[in-house]
């Protein structure tokens, strides 16, 4: 019986380190930009800090108006209040009033 006896070629000691190469290449890729990697998991920080200064806007808004409405629930209303509502529900100014309009920028004195 005749056994051929092969001699290692160079291409075949480079494929245990190429695939060892391929596979942490492949699994770092993804722990960096992967669905739970660094850089997701920096991006989720920064949109939780941007999430908590809204909450804050929020939760400022929501106490002013809970102030007013205690205002309102006290049995008694102030007049300036009254007033204010009053005219900014009608559009109803005096003549001896300044009217500044929010948003447009504008003046204007009645």
């Amino acid at each position: 019986m005749w056994t051929k006896q092969r001699r290692k070629t160079k291409r075949g000691r480079l494929i245990v380190p190429l695939l060892a190469t391929l596979f942490f290449a492949y699994f770092g890729f993804h722990a960096y930009h992967g669905e739970y990697g660094l850089y997701s998991t920096i991006k989720l920080q920064e949109q939780t800090l941007l999430l908590q200064a809204q909450l804050e806007a929020v939760k400022a808004t929501r106490s002013e108006l809970e102030r007013q409405v205690r205002l309102m629930h006290d049995g008694t209303i102030e007049k300036d209040m009254l007033d204010e509502q009053a005219r900014r529900g009608l559009n109803v100014s005096r003549p001896d009033e300044v009217t500044i309009m929010r948003g447009s920028g504008d003046l204007a004195i009645n």
